[in-house]
């Protein structure tokens, strides 16, 4: 990366080394199971906003990590996101027939493919990010983090809350649909800073600091998205319109309002602010992922 890029041209630049390291590590269609080998490429290559990714490269580069040093974890965790995503969709799921603009996998190709896909996908996560170009310490370090992120305690937890809410048995507290986010949402995004800190070395403080600028922007991220359900197209989502109110979601305008939602994410854009203010001009690119996060369309 250009040290003189912009944040909005670093994060391009991002964007385009994610995309082809996914290419090359991901199994050619063609080779057998030539089936699970499509779909898992289906999942993974078309598109999205790559916000894990993106999030570790910012930490990372912000303290010196190189980006061959952050290769492996920002892989890693795009493709623990695009698995989840896979299972999400699942009729036992959210059952929907739209992501990014193009058929969920297991419309695509059929529901036991999507679910091999999304396990498969799991696994080389797990083997890419072995292979870190980190010192052994380092590598293990990141693979508990996005072990957790992703489990009980993180994003399968957050999953399972989100499913016992689902259908109105009974209203959430606030706290409790935020604990839920921070889940589902928030863990993984969390993670990702984490993974770029650790390869950089960052020292105890800075990732405390670190982590109240990720826990904002998970949260803010999950506000803007029930924003987005209620307010956006499906066209411009890429995804179906409008699912949340009509599965009775537990959702930030469906507990205190649309304008509340609002205030609430300004809230979270000043609580981000704040995190990475000592941090100095080092993390332009993390507040402009944040802003980001806050103002998306889709």
């Amino acid at each position: 990366m250009d040290a003189a890029a912009t944040p909005a041209q670093a994060a391009t630049q991002w964007r385009q080394r994610i995309d082809a390291a996914l290419e090359r590590i991901l199994p050619p269609a063609d080779e057998a199971p030539q089936r699970l080998h499509a779909a898992m490429r289906h999942a993974a290559l078309l598109g999205g906003k790559r916000m894990r990714p993106l999030l570790v490269y910012a930490t990372g580069t912000a303290f010196g990590a190189s980006l061959e040093a952050l290769d492996a974890p920002a892989l890693a965790v795009e493709l623990v996101h695009a698995y989840s995503l896979v299972h999400d969709d699942l009729p036992a799921m959210d059952d929907d027939a739209l992501r990014r603009g193009q058929p969920t996998v297991h419309v695509a190709f059929d529901e036991a493919t999507a679910i091999l896909a999304g396990d498969a996908l799991q696994s080389l996560a797990f083997d890419t990010l072995a292979h870190a170009r980190c010192d052994a310490r380092a590598t293990v370090d990141m693979l508990r983090e996005l072990a957790v992120a992703a489990g009980a305690r993180g994003m399968c937890g957050g999953q399972a809350l989100d499913i016992d809410a689902t259908g109105g048995a009974r209203v959430l507290r606030i706290d409790e649909l935020e604990h839920l986010h921070a889940l589902k949402t928030g863990a993984l995004l969390r993670a990702s800073v984490r993974l770029g800190a650790i390869a950089a070395g960052v020292d105890a403080d800075t990732r405390a600091q670190l982590d109240r600028y990720a826990d904002a922007l998970g949260l803010a991220f999950q506000v803007r998205d029930d924003l987005l359900d209620v307010e956006g197209d499906s066209a411009t989502l890429g995804k179906t319109a409008g699912k949340d109110a009509a599965q009775d979601k537990a959702t930030f305008p469906a507990l205190i309002g649309v304008e509340s939602s609002r205030a609430r994410l300004a809230e979270l854009a000043k609580a981000m602010e704040n995190a990475l203010a000592p941090l100095g001009p080092r993390a332009a690119a993390l507040s402009a992922l944040g802003d980001l996060a806050i103002r998306r369309s889709h």
